[in-house]
């Protein structure tokens, strides 16, 4: 009996941590939809909402908020990307716009998708895009460039105390996740 001791008491530590590393699994999927309904709930971390529906707002133009734009490209993702402008003044109500530029600079088809985040999380709420390139993956063909449009605006009744917004884009690369969903070869 010593002998099968062990033996049982090392099945039952295996069996514990499996049951650890399958938890921790799909806790980590759950993570994903958990995150999703916090923000939404709170407006916080700047997730921003989707494309919006530009109605002529009335335009407070006593009053200026300064927008920053700055873009991050995911690393391995051989495309320069920015902001054509790093920053602009812009009155709150009235429709603006952006250009990004990309290119493209390895030598395959590459397909990107740009994920956007506000600062402070607060202005998320007021930041409207009513086309944007980041509702869609971008698809540039080797040494390709490209200007993409960002139309905005920012709600009127933006709080007093927010003044400046900076909106951030990180670019990653998702040729291969959209190829394998696809059943495309590479």
């Amino acid at each position: 009996m010593t002998e099968r001791a062990p033996q049982d008491k090392n099945k039952q530590l295996v069996l514990r941590l499996l049951g650890i590393v399958g938890g921790m699994f799909i806790f980590g999927f759950a993570l994903v939809p958990l995150y999703d309904v916090f923000c939404e709930i709170t407006g916080i971390n700047g997730k921003t909402r989707g494309q919006a529906i530009y109605q002529k707002e009335t335009v407070n133009k006593d009053r200026l908020v300064t927008i920053s734009f700055i873009t991050n490209v995911n690393r391995g993702m051989p495309w320069e990307f920015k902001p054509m402008k790093t920053s602009m003044k812009v009155h709150p109500g009235e429709l603006s716009e952006i250009r990004f530029y990309a290119k493209n600079r390895s030598s395959q088809n590459i397909i990107g998708q740009s994920v956007p985040s506000v600062s402070p999380g607060e202005g998320a709420l007021y930041l409207n895009k009513t086309e944007c390139f980041c509702f869609d993956q971008q698809t540039l063909l080797a040494g390709e460039e490209v200007e993409m449009p960002m139309k905005f605006y920012i709600d009127a009744d933006l709080p007093e105390d927010i003044s400046h917004l900076t909106l951030s884009y990180q670019l990653f690369n998702v040729t291969e996740a959209v190829q394998s969903a696809t059943g495309a070869a590479k």
